[in-house]
């Protein structure tokens, strides 16, 4: 075998190793497409979370979604305002103002003021207790007191206590994990700048709300009778608010008998009816 049995084999190889380099350089060069550098600075404006609330599979995802116009410049629910008018100078538009949302819980009925129907001892998440014949409270409405919303929350701004969820407003971003991991639909997502809220769900008539929770919504409508703003109504048998309309005034904080009425936000200035 001479030297050249050795040595052309390898020009050979060599050869076609710099021939396929230089075709893949020219496809990957020919056929790249061309990242939008807009995506990088709505990335870099983005708080990083990764919690998925947006929608998507974190800040990169959702990045590029902004860009393609596929995702709300108002979409990341972590961030809120300030990042959406961050987002929004970015592509070019303007951010909504007053879309932010936050997580309330639709249920007021504490350790004491819930009857219970059974004696729960399975696993303690809510899920479970749930799948135990609808749960061990008389109410099939209340809140288990469990904690999956509090395991399932990322930010640390949701804890049971006394029996109930309670949400940390300063802390709350509105990502809607809690909402997600509730398997009796308590939680709901509110407007943050809302004043008041009803912490009940409870549909059921007045006397059948009595029997099993004492802070129940009984649809007395004494509350509807008290606004002088149109604002709360009870189809149904159960206070509903109209946030548009809402002001503030507390009238019917003050009149709802069980308090299942809250003052959420902080009282507005009162303003006259019709002005």
């Amino acid at each position: 075998m001479n030297v050249m049995d050795i040595v052309l084999p390898g020009l050979i190889l060599g050869a076609m190793g710099l021939v396929f380099g230089l075709v893949l350089a020219f496809a990957s060069k020919r056929f790249s497409v061309q990242k939008d550098e807009r995506v990088e600075r709505v990335r870099e404006v983005l708080p990083g979370a990764n919690c998925g609330a947006c929608g998507y599979a974190g800040c990169d995802a959702f990045a590029e979604a902004v860009v393609k116009g596929e995702a709300s410049v108002n979409g990341c629910t972590v961030g809120k305002a300030p990042v959406a008018k961050k987002v929004a100078e970015i592509m070019g538009k303007e951010a909504n103002e007053g879309d932010d949302k936050i997580a309330f819980v639709r249920c007021h009925g504490a350790l004491g003021d819930v009857k219970a129907k059974s004696a729960y001892s399975g696993l303690a998440n809510c899920q479970a207790a749930s799948d135990v014949n609808g749960g061990n409270l008389a109410c099939r409405f209340a809140c288990l007191g469990l904690g999956d919303c509090e395991r399932a929350c990322p930010f640390d701004a949701i804890h049971v206590k006394n029996g109930l969820a309670v949400v940390d407003r300063g802390k709350c971003t509105g990502c809607g994990a809690c909402v997600a991991a509730c398997p009796r639909s308590v939680i709901d997502m509110i407007p943050a700048k809302g004043y008041i809220a009803v912490a009940c769900r409870n549909t059921d008539p007045g006397k059948a709300v009595r029997a099993v929770c004492s802070r129940g919504c009984i649809d007395c409508k004494i509350c509807e009778k008290k606004c002088q703003y149109d604002a709360i109504h009870v189809p149904a048998g159960l206070a509903t608010v109209s946030y548009d309309k809402c002001v503030g005034c507390g009238a019917c904080v003050e009149g709802c008998p069980t308090k299942v009425i809250v003052d959420f936000g902080g009282k507005a200035e009162a303003v006259p009816a019709g002005a």
